[in-house]
């Protein structure tokens, strides 16, 4: 039987991208030039009045394929995100799952801070004991399970049927392609930035998730990534 592994973090790989700030003013100029549309001079004025007055539609035209390893309790909130994005997930069904399972590291935050409001979720640090015991009951229910699992497919039960022990603690890895504008959608939901327009507060793994992401975002389209953080990071 396979050696389970824990693991804190997520991993975030860019797979393939079609697109740059240029592609969106070529976009932004063919209602007006046509097939003539080309590459302009003012590309940075173009690309921030686009997103100041929110004109998404030439966002819309590139895209970024990521390849994204995380609990499945991170894909369960990702999948929320529909429009713009295209999944294609390790299936339960088709292949025994690896005995990789998530566990919080020392550095994340584990208990309500006073005054919690599940709209506004604000969480404080937890002292040694706290992950001890943390650590101890994961680890626990985490073997419980996967030799749960390993003797249901010992006796033949199919895996779509075994799988069904397995805890949302568990990795599994997806290819997730998005344009930019459903991109910069989901960074506006899934980062939490005081200055934001709209400021939100997601869960901190799929956030260390969308800063991966909007690193590579950053890099491929620094005048809309700019633009974005300039007009309130709300997606055009």
């Amino acid at each position: 039987m396979a050696e389970i592994r824990f693991r804190s973090d997520v991993a975030v790989t860019l797979v393939q991208h079609v697109g740059d700030d240029a592609g969106v003013c070529r976009a932004a100029r063919v209602s007006t030039l046509g097939a003539a549309a080309a590459d302009t001079a003012e590309a940075a004025g173009l690309v921030r009045y686009l997103v100041k007055h929110r004109h998404g539609t030439p966002f819309e035209h590139g895209l970024m394929t990521f390849l994204v390893e995380a609990p499945i309790f991170v894909f369960r909130e990702w999948h929320r995100h529909r429009v713009g994005w295209n999944y294609s997930e390790t299936s339960g069904r088709y292949r025994e799952l690896e005995p990789v399972f998530w566990v919080p590291g020392l550095e994340r935050k584990l208990k309500p801070a006073p005054g919690y409001k599940a709209a506004r979720p604000e969480f404080v640090e937890g002292d040694d004991a706290d992950h001890e015991a943390i650590q101890t009951s994961c680890r626990l229910a985490y073997r419980g399970a996967w030799q749960s699992y390993q003797v249901m497919l010992a006796c033949g039960v199919a895996l779509e049927v075994a799988r069904a022990v397995l805890p949302v603690g568990i990795y599994s890895s997806m290819y997730a392609t998005a344009n930019p504008r459903s991109l910069m959608h989901f960074l506006s939901l899934r980062t939490h930035e005081p200055e934001a327009a709209n400021v939100s507060y997601p869960q901190a793994e799929i956030e260390d998730c969308a800063r991966q992401m909007e690193a590579a975002f950053a890099r491929l389209y620094p005048l809309t990534h700019a633009a974005f953080c300039e007009f309130g990071r709300r997606a055009p």
